[in-house]
Order: C-alpha cells, then sequence, then structure tokens
C-alpha cells in the first residue's frame, strides 16, 4: 500500500528507493511531528541499514519538494509533518515537548480581521502557541 507521501514523491518524479519509502511511511505515519533522529530510530528498526545521514538527506528532498513542512517549535530541535490540505495550528506543551494540532474558526476570522485593519489581505500564516499545563506549579 503507498502512503500519501510515497504518491507525492512519484508524481513529483521522484526514485523511491525501499530506505526513501521507509522513511516516508514513517513520516505520514506519526502523529508526533518527529524530529530526524526520532525519524531514524524509528526507520532503522525497520531497516537497519537506514543511517541517521540517509534520514537528513530524505528530509531534506521531501521539505525542498514540497512534500512535507519544518517546524522550529523550540528546544533546537526542526520537527516535521506531511503538508497537509486543512489548515491547522499548533499548540506546543513546553513541558513535555508534545505538540497539539487544532482548528479555530473564531482564530482564522480574527487574523484576516486583523490583516484587513492593517490594509492587507491574509493569504497564509502559521501559528504556534507555546504553553504550559494549566495546573502546573512553576
Amino acid at each position: 500500500m503507498v502512503n500519501p507521501i510515497e504518491e507525492a514523491c512519484i508524481a513529483k518524479g521522484m526514485r523511491m528507493t525501499d530506505q526513501r519509502r521507509v522513511i516516508a511511511r514513517i513520516i505520514a505515519q506519526a502523529a508526533d511531528h518527529p524530529d530526524v533522529e526520532e525519524l531514524h530510530r524509528r526507520a532503522s528498526s525497520v531497516d537497519s541499514n537506514i543511517s541517521l545521514s540517509t534520514v537528513y538527506r530524505t528530509v531534506k528532498l521531501f521539505e525542498d519538494s514540497g512534500i512535507i513542512t519544518r517546524h522550529a517549535f523550540g528546544a533546537g530541535r526542526a520537527r516535521y509533518e506531511p503538508i497537509s490540505e486543512a489548515h491547522h495550528d499548533h499548540l506546543i506543551d513546553l513541558r513535555s515537548g508534545r505538540v497539539v494540532e487544532f482548528q479555530s474558526e473564531e482564530i482564522e476570522r480574527l487574523q484576516a480581521e486583523v490583516a484587513r485593519k492593517l490594509g492587507y489581505k491574509l493569504i497564509d500564516h502559521r501559528l504556534e502557541l507555546f504553553c504550559v499545563p494549566l495546573d502546573d506549579e512553576h
């Protein structure tokens, strides 16, 4: 079964090696926006011949081809997810590093309104909320 990332690669004429297929499948199935080191850990558990440099090169290729997107959620490591047709924003738990995707029509409306009031038409945006749990005592 071909996953959406692999389909996008094939549609762009990219040669799909077995290692690229493994990495594509892992990114497509990930719900946690993994970084390259985590992608490597998961990929090498499937194919021990996949090196960290192969994961770096493949992620860069997928990103440059517009198949995945890179996020800098803090902690010094880029994290990745497939490019999605449906727009969503992110909430990042600064304690656990967990990333929560969400959609809010109210936020979308307010952003467009702010742009309009400043004399612009909103074309695109990224919203990242950096948070700590409400019950955090620090």
